[in-house]
């Protein structure tokens, strides 16, 4: 049986070797639904929630649910950005990782992205840390459809250009109940507190160059709503491929209509995932929120 390789050469030879791929990691602000998640969805870095009783992990250690029980009892509630322990679970890779790609939350709003750049630091592969300039969906659908490009095996820089764009054309808008949470929380200047606060006034805020300002001011719930889809409506037809999200946060009395709306406007519903404790705990039981991204006519 001469010039027959043992089995074990055989297989050797006949297996290519696993090909590298780049990781995608993002934090929980994303707020993307286990709906939306594929194989190949992006590593989740928790930020944390701190409670009078101690810090908890946004998503496994405390949900969305027991956030909003707690606000209503009159609990204050902090956050933190991601611990240097966390980051170091999300970097760390396997053989078969080439280089991880982070698309983080807004640094106007937290030190999540600074704290990701000192985590890049300690890892011999290389990273590239990307300051996304907004949160919720925004940052959900940039860190989703980076995803997809590294699935697809595209280099690092593909997936961070991807991200990159896809977040840049994030519009992101908050219908909240009281600015009281955000004004405590230092996400909202005093000015924009104060206008925003005037008696019998629906705020509705918006991210705009990485910071969270007021938009416009309607009387009531049900004509804030209709112009959380005006504006949505009118954002997407600036787009090429626009996706449309919807988050809520103890607000489901409301949601429906939201989401009917949004539908009977685009011909499909949008995508709905509750905010995070953590976006919750600023923003407060009651919150909305609309999220328009344009896809594009990218291919992966």
């Amino acid at each position: 049986m001469r010039g027959i390789l043992p089995k074990t050469q055989a297989i050797q030879r006949v297996v290519p070797a696993p090909k590298k791929y780049v990781r995608v990691v993002t934090d929980s602000t994303a707020c993307i639904p286990h709906t939306a998640e594929t194989g190949y969805g992006p590593a989740i870095v928790p930020l944390t929630v701190i409670t009078p009783h101690g810090p908890l992990f946004d998503g496994s250690e405390i949900a969305v649910e027991e956030s909003i029980d707690r606000l209503k009892q009159g609990e204050a509630l902090s956050t933190s950005q991601p611990s240097p322990e966390a980051f170091a679970v999300a970097f760390h890779f396997a053989a078969d990782v080439s280089a991880i790609v982070a698309i983080l939350l807004s640094s106007e709003l937290s030190g999540t992205y600074a704290g990701g750049v000192a985590a890049s630091r300690r890892i011999t592969i290389p990273v590239t840390v990307i300051d996304s300039r907004t949160t919720a969906m925004g940052l959900g659908y940039a860190a989703l459809e980076a995803g997809e490009c590294a699935a697809a095996g595209r280099s690092a820089e593909h997936v961070a250009d991807r991200a990159r764009e896809v977040a840049a054309t994030a519009k992101v808008r908050f219908l909240v109940d009281s600015l009281q949470h955000l004004r405590r929380g230092g996400r909202i200047s005093p000015g924009t507190a104060a206008i925003g606060s005037a008696l019998g006034v629906r705020p509705i805020l918006e991210m705009h160059d990485g910071r969270i300002e007021l938009a416009q001011k309607v009387r009531t719930r049900n004509a804030a709503i209709d112009r959380l889809v005006s504006l949505a409506v009118h954002d997407a037809e600036t787009m090429t491929r626009p996706a449309i999200a919807v988050h809520h946060f103890g607000a489901s009395d409301r949601l429906d209509k939201l989401v009917s709306k949004l539908e009977a406007a685009f011909g499909k519903p949008p995508l709905v995932s509750e905010l995070s404790a953590v976006l919750g705990s600023h923003v407060g039981p009651g919150a909305l929120a609309t999220v328009v991204v344009d896809l594009g006519h990218h291919v992966h």
